[in-house]
């Protein structure tokens, strides 16, 4: 309890009640932004609409959208969406979605497309568009934006490194070993291949100098992994009977509500290696899982893999595991990377 400036108590009730308030003053900052969001984006939709109907039907070019900004940025000078190049993005926003080129959707689809398309904001609609081949994989990545929280810069690090097409491709036992839906939930977490580029390794190292690079890029690495992974440790001690092992990292996962043990090879995959994951996966089962916690999962990740013989080596494996590759296209000399500039200094440069 203290006493303030203007000599009321400050009590521990007063502290409650405050920091109340200001979580529903922020509650509703966010409520606000994102109906706004919405608005301006049902605005844009049906702009977009009517200037892709004009132009059908008018035969009006790019003449008529230059008229149309002037007019617009002259009746609303402090409103910045109006420049010739917002509308043109405006007008293929509304035609990447409802094109008959890229299959016309029937209404029931196109309300709920546009529910989710309009619940972001402009500038991730606009990277989403521009990147993505066909309204498939943009859904994808609208979906990903609105369960993740996505950032413009994180979405465009996933869409760069292809999320979409690596999702769920890893080889798995999951449907076998896993019931539903965790089953379905565990093969989108996983991804093939993970994509390292984040790292700076010298050309030829081994596994411990890679799970040294991944854990000191812990943030970028949980990124590439996916929602829903937190770092437990690394090189985890497990007893089994009179003998010490350590597992290269463990993971919870609390949308599978499960640890998650993860094996790094810098070689090609032998089917060994499933037998040792296996292991491990029992181990933490028996020794760590408790009875709130769904069964532990396994993540194998190496240099490279032939899919048919990973499947093989699943076929009789007890625990769920998968398997997947990671790629490195980017392997630089740590002894170079200094002398490389950085981003930052790159722009600066630009700039001046």
């Amino acid at each position: 309890m203290t006493k303030s400036e203007v000599g009321f108590i400050v009590t521990d009730e007063y502290n409650q009640w405050i920091s109340d308030i200001k979580h529903r003053i922020k509650q509703s900052q966010i409520k606000a932004s994102v109906k706004v969001n919405y608005e301006l984006l049902d605005l844009y939709w049906s702009l977009g609409r009517e200037l892709v109907e004009k132009q059908k039907n008018a035969k009006w070019g790019d003449a008529f959208l230059k008229i149309v900004s002037k007019d617009l940025k002259k009746a609303f000078p402090n409103v910045s969406g109006f420049s010739l190049q917002n509308l043109k993005s405006i007008r293929y926003w509304y035609k990447f979605y409802a094109d008959t080129e890229k299959g016309l959707q029937v209404v029931s689809q196109m309300e709920s497309i546009e529910q989710m398309i309009k619940s972001i904001p402009w500038g991730h609609n606009q990277r989403i568009m521009y990147k993505c081949k066909n309204i498939d994989e943009a859904l994808f990545y609208v979906q990903k934006t609105i369960d993740n929280g996505w950032s413009r810069n994180v979405l465009e690090h996933q869409i760069d490194s292809k999320l979409y097409e690596r999702q769920g491709k890893a080889i798995t036992n999951f449907q076998v070993k896993l019931p539903e839906p965790q089953s379905d939930l565990a093969e989108q977490t996983l991804k093939n291949p993970y994509n390292f580029d984040f790292l700076a390794l010298r050309e030829e190292y081994d596994e411990r100098e890679l799970e040294d690079a991944l854990v000191n890029q812990i943030t970028q690495f949980l990124l590439e992994l996916g929602t829903g992974f937190a770092y437990l440790g690394r090189q985890v001690h497990i007893k089994v009977g009179e003998t010490d092992f350590y597992m290269d990292l463990l993971f919870y996962h609390v949308r599978l509500h499960c640890y998650v043990v993860v094996e790094l090879k810098t070689e090609k995959f032998k089917p060994e290696f499933a037998g040792k994951l296996n292991f491990y996966v029992t181990a933490v089962n028996k020794n760590m899982k408790s009875e709130n916690d769904n069964p532990t999962i396994g993540i194998l990740i190496c240099k490279d893999k032939d899919d048919v013989v990973a499947e093989y080596a699943l076929d009789d494996i007890s625990q769920p595991i998968g398997i997947a590759q990671y790629e490195l296209t980017k392997v630089l000399r740590e002894e170079f990377k200094s002398s490389l500039p950085t981003i930052e200094e790159i722009e600066k440069e630009l700039t001046e």
